[in-house]
């Protein structure tokens, strides 16, 4: 480890104590991290670790649904949780002197739920109207019919939240089974950083975890297959056409996966990005355009998002298409490459500057890297990015058998086809 103030210890159970000790602040950010997502489901589950992320904070052994919402909020701390395709964490930002106060709570959510039948039918009805709330939301939307289409049948294609037909059918016996064989210690990591020490911070979770025993439940994944489609979704209500245009990318330790970053933020990363300059600053085309990264344990995609009126839509596809087709054609000059990196390292150090975010990292990099980079080594590993190695990761990810598409808007009869997205 390069950094001294990063101490990582392993319960005799297998939970995973991490600490960044920041003397300099008062703050500490706490959590309890799950090594499993919703991609860790099978199809009837659907949705089931983003409910049971709910229900933890209806109740425990210890402490009702008001008394977990008083504990953290009346030291003036923030108390939070949320689900992703391979994580679940339960978060906490306290004054140091509230740490055990912090522990304590955030390890009876995670080790002592009720999962009354009562509280899981009331809980239906509120996921169910988070539910709605997404479907109402054309940004979430689109992204789901992308996703669903661009993997088709795998559980990285689903919804986090899942399915109305899923989640009307889940039961106390069904979500303490899977709570029981996800929960377990060897799938769990208590991370922290602030000011505290990290000898502290394994005393307080090994007197609450340390007599936990392993329970998982071995669930085998595999890669997803990109399947390239077009999606054109008419919602005549909207405004806008809402678009998302995508390609398979790294998985998020491949070891080119800098230079990806790069290629990303020169496409469409920041407002100086070659999209967002040319279809908004240049050609006024949309308000909104960006391209991002998602990016998971054995596979990844870049996607590129637009807002646009229907007689636009099409010579947006077109922009979009162009510029992947001249990063795969043209080397980038010194003046754009030196502008990208800039930008990344900027974002970076800028984005690590509060105690909840370092926490967040330290998360991120045991679970996918099992090591802990400094902000140096990244900036090192940024700055070793040339050209060449741009264009050798475009010239692997750009291509019409490659490509997909999703469209969701007042289309007016817009039709746009597979043999339309040629490089």
């Amino acid at each position: 480890m390069t950094n001294q103030k990063i101490r990582k210890t392993v319960l005799p159970n297998g939970l995973r104590v991490i600490s960044e000790q920041i003397p300099q602040v008062r703050s500490v950010a706490i959590g309890c991290w799950v090594s499993a997502g919703s991609r860790n489901e099978v199809d009837e589950e659907s949705g089931i670790s983003h409910f049971v992320e709910h229900m933890v904070f209806k109740g425990t052994e210890n402490r009702t649904a008001d008394q977990i919402a008083y504990s953290i909020d009346a030291i003036g701390g923030h108390l939070d949780a949320f689900t992703t395709k391979e994580t679940v964490a339960f978060t906490a930002k306290v004054l140091d002197e509230h740490v055990p106060r912090a522990v304590d709570v955030l390890s009876d959510l995670v080790l002592n739920p009720t999962f009354y039948e009562e509280d899981i039918e009331r809980e239906k009805g509120v996921v169910l109207e988070e539910l709605k709330m997404d479907e109402d939301n054309p940004d979430h939307l689109l992204h789901e019919t992308f996703v669903s289409n661009f993997w088709p049948g795998h559980p990285l294609g689903r919804a986090i939240i899942g399915n109305e037909q899923a989640i009307r059918c889940f039961t106390s016996e069904q979500v303490r089974i899977f709570f029981q064989g996800t929960y377990s210690p060897d799938n769990l990591m208590f991370v922290a950083a602030g000011n505290i020490a990290h000898e502290e911070l394994v005393s307080l979770v090994g007197d609450r975890f340390g007599e936990l025993t392993s329970r998982a439940t071995q669930k085998i994944t595999t890669a997803p297959k990109n399947q390239s489609s077009v999606t054109l979704r008419d919602k005549p209500s909207l405004e806008q056409v809402h678009l998302c245009l995508g390609v398979p990318a790294y998985e998020i330790a491949h070891s080119k996966r800098h230079a990806g970053y790069v290629l990303n933020t020169i496409l469409g990363g920041g407002i100086s990005s070659r999209l967002f300059l040319r279809i908004r600053e240049h050609e006024g085309l949309a308000y909104s355009v960006f391209s991002d990264l998602g990016v998971f344990d054995d596979s990844g995609m870049l996607y590129v998002y637009a807002g646009t009126s229907t007689d636009n839509a099409r010579r947006v596809v077109n922009n979009i298409i162009e510029e992947m087709k001249r990063l795969k054609e043209v080397l980038v000059d010194e003046e754009e490459l030196r502008r990208a990196k800039d930008y990344m390292k900027g974002s970076l150090t800028l984005s690590l500057e509060s105690t909840s975010s370092r926490m967040s990292n330290l998360a991120r990099q045991e679970r996918y890297f099992q090591r802990f980079t400094s902000i140096d080594e990244l900036h090192d590993k940024i700055e070793q990015v040339d050209s060449s190695s741009i264009c050798e990761v475009a010239d692997e990810w750009f291509g019409e058998e490659k490509v997909s598409l999703a469209m969701l808007g007042d289309l007016k009869g817009l039709s746009i086809s597979q043999v339309d997205l040629k490089f």
